[in-house]
């Protein structure tokens, strides 16, 4: 067992991924000589050198269409974008080159690059740096996402994302970075795609992700305190997907909460809900509920930030009017 934090866990991730793979390279702005906008990078570049950690000018469009050339010849690039809110600005590097390369190549080549990236609100960042995306990403055939929300899984799935034959969009919360965690990184990861059940409960199930995981755990705590149990699924990736575990918990529970980060209207809670609603009607007892981020761009004030995506204690307050 060791003591890492969630930034640690994504740094040792690179550097024994890069020792084992001469092919790794990583871009982006300021990732080299200043260790990364979070850090996660620092002191990376005595060990491996500038010409595997490329600092770059400030261009987004840039920095991934050099990822996916250099993907699509034999190397494997780690491409940071500082914020997820930049993303907008690669779509056509990203989601018209990278996530259709295989299938216009009819399987004979494929873009495998990883592209890091932070998303999330909690450091009164602003409605430009603060927002959580990733049903942009979850919307594009052909990228993989994984949002880790353990230091375990921190490690080892963006150790599993480096193996990928395709592009993986890999964002972490800009608030876990010094989170920090007991782990043992010799025990097996779960395989690539599959979701863990942190505990299970027979009243409500809550499917989650990223950052949302500690709330809603948090919730659950206090909830079990008056007789409510939940039980809680950590997604790990977007895509691949893995129903097989939500359907199975809906199917034994009955009653469903969506919780995530990102804004309501067309958001990542509204796809699994309606997946849920389709897949699942026969075993549920009522409508599945959707707890997601407000529609409207994040305040810098950190009480208006709070109070625009969920909390552990408004996550309790839906769980008991679903159970009342």
């Amino acid at each position: 067992m060791q003591k890492l934090t969630y930034r640690d866990a994504l740094k040792q991730a690179l550097t024994d991924a890069m020792r084992e793979q001469p092919d790794i390279f990583i871009i982006g702005e300021e990732v080299g000589r200043y260790g990364g906008a979070y850090g996660v990078t620092k002191g990376l570049i005595e060990e491996f050198g500038a010409e595997r950690l490329l600092d770059t000018p400030i261009s987004e469009p840039a920095i991934i269409g050099t990822a996916v050339g250099a993907a699509m010849a034999g190397m494997r690039p780690v491409a940071e974008l500082m914020y997820v809110d930049f993303i907008g600005m690669t779509m056509d590097q990203l989601c018209n080159q990278a996530a259709k390369i295989r299938y216009m190549f009819g399987g004979q080549i494929g873009v495998p690059m990883v592209l890091r990236t932070q998303g999330g609100t909690g450091r009164s960042a602003g409605a430009q740096h603060s927002q959580s995306l990733e049903a942009y990403v979850m919307h594009t055939p052909g990228l993989r996402l994984a949002m880790p929300a353990t230091v375990y899984d921190a490690y080892h799935l963006l150790r599993q994302a480096l193996t990928q034959p395709d592009p993986v969009v890999f964002i972490e919360h800009k608030s876990l970075y010094t989170m920090s965690e007991e782990v043992d990184l010799t025990v097996p990861p779960p395989d690539w795609g599959k979701a863990v059940v942190h505990r299970r409960g027979k009243d409500v199930v809550v499917v989650t992700y990223s950052r949302q995981l500690h709330h809603v755990m948090d919730a659950a705590e206090e909830l079990a305190k008056s007789g409510i149990e939940l039980t809680v699924i950590d997604l790990r990736t977007l895509n691949p997907l893995d129903f097989e575990t939500i359907r199975a918990e809906v199917e034994s529970v009955g009653k469903v909460m969506v919780v995530s980060e990102g804004a309501m209207t067309a958001g990542v809670a509204a796809e699994l809900s309606a997946r849920i609603t389709e897949e699942c009607f026969d075993f549920l007892e009522e409508p599945v509920i959707r707890v997601a981020g407000e529609d409207i761009p994040i305040s810098v004030s950190a009480s208006l930030e709070k109070n625009s995506v969920p909390s552990p204690e408004f996550v309790c307050k839906v769980a008991r009017k679903m159970l009342a």
